[in-house]
């Protein structure tokens, strides 16, 4: 929260105390070089090609637009975000490091184990960007023609159906616990470690059912009828898949996830600079070109306050708690 302070007027106060406030006033500006006076590291703590990747590249020329300054991409993949996600909350807190992530380092590997941060207390989030909608969809091997379909093959053949997720206490796992939870289904997981192995098995139809992030190279498997979409985490339909519900539609609205992304800074960097921060990124997520770009992939641009991004990362977290305590999930 921003505070401003004014200083008084007042023609009672004292001359000495008028002339310390002057000649110290220069003295502290001195203290506070103007930001940002380098380049800015923007890391990614996913590998390269992915979704967040994807959209830190084409932030980082409108942000180093709007700041004056070079804005580089570091990917930095590993331990589920965790190890990106640690860099930056351990570099100084200047505003020249960021990250953009997941939220999941920090709503979601906690409840699973030690994180080397504190979720709450060495991160500082500056804005929400953007909301990657989570497909489920069937493979050449499944039947089901859509969603209710899957229900009933669940409940009709149960343990049969294998559900191919990118790990364990993954988005798409929460998912699959959350409908066996309220459907009462049993569906067996498989979880892969990334989604490259996941694609491809699921292409040649070793699972029935995966769950995977929207992007181009998924939707060009949808579109050539390789793979079924089935429902979508989403907070609505999408625009490119207009008849395939969201699983809220779908009667299971604690299954209805999708993968939010924002950008994060070190706790204790300076106020005035999250605060610049939030506002060129909501700027650049207004920009017509960029939201094309957003929107074309099946990515949902998002953006807001600052402390609007910090409830919604509490609730997300007491969100997961809860799933991972009543599945009983354990990480890898």
């Amino acid at each position: 929260m921003l505070y401003s302070r004014r200083m008084s007027r007042s023609p009672c106060l004292p001359r000495r105390q008028i002339l310390s406030l002057l000649t110290a006033w220069p003295l502290t500006a001195l203290t506070q070089p103007a930001w940002p006076n380098r380049a800015l590291r923007l890391i990614v703590p996913y590998p390269s090609g992915g979704v967040s990747d994807q959209v830190a590249r084409w932030l980082a020329e409108p942000l180093s637009q709007a700041l004056g300054q070079p804005v580089v991409v570091d990917n930095k993949p590993g331990a589920s975000g965790t190890l990106g996600v640690d860099a930056m909350a351990k570099s100084v807190p200047d505003g020249h490091t960021l990250a953009l992530s997941a939220t999941s380092p920090l709503t979601l590997q906690p409840h699973l184990g030690k994180t080397p941060y504190d979720p709450t207390q060495d991160i500082q989030p500056v804005v929400s960007v953007m909301s990657s909608p989570v497909l489920l969809l069937a493979t050449p091997s499944c039947p089901a023609r859509d969603f209710a379909g899957l229900l009933q093959l669940a409940q009709q053949k149960p343990g049969a159906l294998r559900w191919s997720t990118s790990g364990s206490a993954s988005l798409g796992h929460l998912m699959l616990e959350q409908l066996r939870l309220q459907a009462g289904i049993d569906i067996t997981h498989v979880p892969y470690k990334g989604g490259g192995q996941q694609i491809t098995d699921a292409l040649a139809g070793h699972v029935e059912v995966l769950s995977v992030n929207a992007g181009p190279a998924v939707m060009a498997h949808v579109r050539q009828g390789r793979l079924r979409a089935l429902a979508v985490g989403a907070p609505a339909r999408l625009d490119s898949l207009p008849q395939v519900p969201t699983l809220e539609q779908a009667g299971f609205a604690n299954a209805n996830l999708s993968s939010v992304f924002g950008l994060f800074a070190p706790a204790r960097t300076p106020a005035q600079v999250v605060a610049r921060l939030n506002l060129e990124v909501n700027r650049v997520l207004q920009q017509a070109e960029f939201r094309r770009r957003l929107l074309q992939a099946d990515i949902l641009p998002t953006g807001g306050s600052s402390v609007t991004f910090v409830q919604h990362l509490a609730q997300e977290s007491q969100h997961n708690a809860r799933v991972i305590q009543a599945a009983r999930i354990q990480a890898d």
